[in-house]
């Protein structure tokens, strides 16, 4: 059985409120899907909940209408988990923005260490994989996509009460899934470092910072991305969602 598009929109949903949809979104129902007038179509906005529509325009851009909600927006996750990460290569980067809206992340914040190799990113890239993430998970919201920051920058703008994840490759002083045990409640922010690790001032920076906790991953030295995936679904499965 065909599964219903499902599109996120901007714009208000309500009953009868007829939406305009944007040249791609509208390229993919007409000449893709090729879907004609009265086609099902689900929205979601990170706002309204989700709601069923209707194709009610099939001219060169596509209008669709709400007819009934399918979910009431819920209230956002708590605890809420952050992703900072080191940007990598393309693909690799464009991976973990993808992994980390699947697994729920609130906010992603690429992150410029001494050792990132890409300094250049492009949020408009980001935003778009966050999107196209959300649709496919039936996710009803889009992570925030902060500008890429430095490190010191980026820790200084987590909200207060946050605690850091340091995902240290040399060791940390308990294993992840224990550290993450005592935490419950709150919400955290996870740091992965770049291809080559964190540099020794750094880490010892990170390692002095209060509400800083620095955990292993294992005994293998895992790729960034790997890294990211590993860290986030963990973070779920002890503190997160998944239970």
């Amino acid at each position: 059985m065909p599964t219903t598009p499902r599109l996120f929109v901007s714009a208000v949903l309500s009953a009868g409120r007829a939406v305009a949809l944007d040249e791609e979104q509208s390229n993919y129902l007409l000449r893709v899907l090729r879907l004609g007038a009265g086609s099902e179509v689900r929205l979601f906005n990170g706002r309204d909940g989700e709601w069923a529509a209707a194709l009610s325009a099939a001219g060169k851009k596509a209008e669709v209408t709400p007819v009934s909600q399918l979910r009431v927006q819920p209230p956002p996750a708590r605890p809420a988990l952050t992703l900072l990460f080191a940007p990598v290569k393309k693909d690799q980067t464009d991976l973990i923005v993808e992994k980390a809206t699947e697994l729920g992340a609130a906010c992603v914040v690429p992150v410029l260490t001494q050792r990132t190799q890409t300094r250049t990113v492009r949020l408009d890239r980001f935003r778009k994989i966050a999107l196209e993430a959300a649709e496919q998970t039936e996710r009803l919201d889009l992570p925030e996509i902060a500008d890429v920051a430095s490190l010191d920058a980026a820790l200084a703008a987590l909200p207060s009460g946050t605690a850091l994840v340091f995902c240290d490759e040399t060791g940390g002083a308990r294993p992840a899934a224990a550290l993450m045990a005592d935490m419950k409640g709150r919400d955290a922010a996870l740091l992965i470092g770049p291809e080559g690790g964190f540099t020794p001032e750094e880490r010892a920076f990170l390692r002095s910072r209060p509400g800083t906790y620095p955990v292993s991953l294992g005994p293998r030295i895992l790729r960034a991305e790997t890294a990211a995936v590993a860290a986030m679904a963990l973070w779920q499965a002890v503190c997160g969602d998944w239970g």
